[in-house]
Protein backbone atom coordinates (compact mmCIF):
# COMPACT_ATOMS: atom_id res chain seq x y z
CA UNK A 1 0.00 0.00 0.00
CA UNK A 2 0.93 3.50 -1.02
CA UNK A 3 -0.01 6.90 -0.70
CA UNK A 4 0.44 9.72 -3.47
CA UNK A 5 2.64 12.70 -1.90
CA UNK A 6 3.74 16.09 -4.05
CA UNK A 7 7.26 17.52 -3.31
CA UNK A 8 7.74 21.16 -3.95
CA UNK A 9 10.72 23.33 -3.10
CA UNK A 10 9.78 26.16 -0.84
CA UNK A 11 12.22 28.69 0.66
CA UNK A 12 15.21 25.98 0.17
CA UNK A 13 13.40 23.29 1.65
CA UNK A 14 11.28 20.35 -0.26
CA UNK A 15 8.01 20.04 1.35
CA UNK A 16 5.99 16.95 0.92
CA UNK A 17 1.97 17.18 1.21
CA UNK A 18 0.03 14.25 1.19
CA UNK A 19 -3.51 14.99 -0.91
CA UNK A 20 -5.62 12.14 0.33
CA UNK A 21 -3.93 13.12 4.34
CA UNK A 22 -5.79 16.63 4.89
CA UNK A 23 -3.06 18.33 7.40
CA UNK A 24 -0.51 15.55 6.48
CA UNK A 25 2.74 17.19 5.27
CA UNK A 26 6.64 17.37 6.30
CA UNK A 27 9.78 19.05 4.84
CA UNK A 28 13.31 18.06 4.55
CA UNK A 29 16.49 20.10 3.76
CA UNK A 30 17.93 16.95 1.83
CA UNK A 31 16.64 15.04 -1.23
CA UNK A 32 18.49 12.08 0.75
CA UNK A 33 16.16 12.02 3.64
CA UNK A 34 12.85 12.25 1.68
CA UNK A 35 11.54 9.17 1.23
CA UNK A 36 12.44 8.68 5.32
CA UNK A 37 11.03 11.87 6.27
CA UNK A 38 7.56 11.32 4.13
CA UNK A 39 7.48 8.24 5.82
CA UNK A 40 7.53 9.09 8.93
CA UNK A 41 4.91 11.78 8.88
CA UNK A 42 2.78 9.34 6.56
CA UNK A 43 2.67 6.88 9.39
CA UNK A 44 2.44 9.01 12.47
CA UNK A 45 -1.08 10.63 10.40
CA UNK A 46 -2.21 7.50 9.71
CA UNK A 47 -1.45 6.01 13.28
CA UNK A 48 -2.78 8.67 14.78
CA UNK A 49 -6.16 9.21 13.25
CA UNK A 50 -6.43 5.39 13.67
CA UNK A 51 -5.95 5.83 17.37
CA UNK A 52 -8.26 8.78 17.34
CA UNK A 53 -10.73 6.62 15.57
CA UNK A 54 -11.60 8.87 12.70
CA UNK A 55 -12.14 7.63 9.31
CA UNK A 56 -8.89 7.19 7.80
CA UNK A 57 -9.00 7.80 3.86
CA UNK A 58 -7.92 5.29 1.40
CA UNK A 59 -5.23 5.68 -1.15
CA UNK A 60 -5.75 7.03 -4.82
CA UNK A 61 -3.94 4.93 -7.27
CA UNK A 62 -3.50 7.43 -9.92
CA UNK A 63 -2.43 10.94 -9.63
CA UNK A 64 -0.37 13.74 -11.11
CA UNK A 65 2.34 16.39 -9.78
CA UNK A 66 0.91 20.30 -9.54
CA UNK A 67 2.93 22.64 -11.37
CA UNK A 68 5.81 22.91 -10.85
CA UNK A 69 5.71 19.67 -8.86
CA UNK A 70 6.86 15.93 -8.24
CA UNK A 71 5.07 13.34 -7.07
CA UNK A 72 5.82 10.83 -5.26
CA UNK A 73 4.26 6.74 -3.48
CA UNK A 74 5.32 6.61 -0.42
CA UNK A 75 4.63 2.71 0.67
CA UNK A 76 3.25 2.25 4.24
CA UNK A 77 4.70 -0.57 6.38
CA UNK A 78 3.02 -3.97 6.51
CA UNK A 79 2.05 -3.73 9.84
CA UNK A 80 -0.13 -0.50 9.53
CA UNK A 81 -1.54 -1.28 6.35
CA UNK A 82 -3.24 -4.57 7.60
CA UNK A 83 -4.79 -2.37 10.33
CA UNK A 84 -6.30 0.26 7.85
CA UNK A 85 -7.08 -3.18 5.19
CA UNK A 86 -9.17 -4.65 8.20
CA UNK A 87 -10.92 -1.25 9.33
CA UNK A 88 -11.96 -0.56 5.56
CA UNK A 89 -13.04 -4.29 4.80
CA UNK A 90 -15.14 -3.92 8.02
CA UNK A 91 -17.04 -1.23 7.36
CA UNK A 92 -17.27 -2.36 3.58
CA UNK A 93 -19.19 -4.97 5.26
CA UNK A 94 -21.50 -2.44 7.07
CA UNK A 95 -20.02 -3.84 10.04
CA UNK A 96 -19.50 -2.50 13.37
CA UNK A 97 -16.55 -4.19 15.68
CA UNK A 98 -19.08 -6.13 17.72
CA UNK A 99 -21.25 -7.65 14.86
CA UNK A 100 -17.37 -8.31 12.98
CA UNK A 101 -16.10 -10.12 16.48
CA UNK A 102 -19.48 -12.43 16.79
CA UNK A 103 -18.92 -13.32 13.19
CA UNK A 104 -15.48 -14.21 14.00
CA UNK A 105 -16.02 -15.68 17.35
CA UNK A 106 -14.09 -13.44 19.03
CA UNK A 107 -14.10 -10.48 21.92
CA UNK A 108 -15.09 -6.61 20.69
CA UNK A 109 -11.94 -6.00 22.25
CA UNK A 110 -9.58 -7.73 20.31
CA UNK A 111 -11.35 -6.48 16.35
CA UNK A 112 -10.63 -3.28 18.23
CA UNK A 113 -6.71 -4.02 19.34
CA UNK A 114 -6.34 -5.23 15.61
CA UNK A 115 -7.20 -2.09 14.62
CA UNK A 116 -4.51 -0.67 17.18
CA UNK A 117 -1.65 0.71 15.38
CA UNK A 118 0.58 -0.56 18.42
CA UNK A 119 -0.81 -4.39 18.01
CA UNK A 120 0.89 -7.36 15.68
CA UNK A 121 -1.66 -9.91 15.53
CA UNK A 122 -1.21 -13.36 14.28
CA UNK A 123 -1.82 -14.91 10.54
CA UNK A 124 -3.96 -17.14 12.34
CA UNK A 125 -6.29 -14.40 13.99
CA UNK A 126 -5.58 -12.43 10.93
CA UNK A 127 -7.30 -15.40 8.56
CA UNK A 128 -9.97 -16.22 11.15
CA UNK A 129 -10.84 -12.34 10.45
CA UNK A 130 -10.47 -12.17 6.98
CA UNK A 131 -12.83 -15.81 6.48
CA UNK A 132 -15.55 -13.53 8.66
CA UNK A 133 -15.20 -10.60 6.41
CA UNK A 134 -16.02 -13.10 3.61
CA UNK A 135 -12.45 -12.58 2.51
CA UNK A 136 -9.06 -14.49 2.36
CA UNK A 137 -5.77 -13.66 3.36
CA UNK A 138 -2.78 -12.68 0.82
CA UNK A 139 0.83 -12.67 1.86
CA UNK A 140 2.99 -11.71 -0.79
CA UNK A 141 7.09 -10.40 -0.77
CA UNK A 142 8.24 -8.05 -3.29
CA UNK A 143 11.73 -6.41 -4.07
CA UNK A 144 12.59 -3.61 -2.10
CA UNK A 145 13.15 0.33 -3.72
CA UNK A 146 16.01 2.04 -2.31
CA UNK A 147 14.63 5.18 -4.34
CA UNK A 148 11.64 7.26 -4.26
CA UNK A 149 9.41 5.95 -7.30
CA UNK A 150 7.80 8.38 -8.88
Amino acid sequence: MRYPAYVTQEDGALVVVFPDCGGCQTQTEKQVKLLATAKEALAGWLEATLKAGDDVPMPRTRARAPRGGKLVWVPVAAQLAVKLLLRWARREAGLTQADLAKRAGVSQQQIAKMEDPDSNPTIDTLEKIARALGLRLEVGLAESSKDVAA
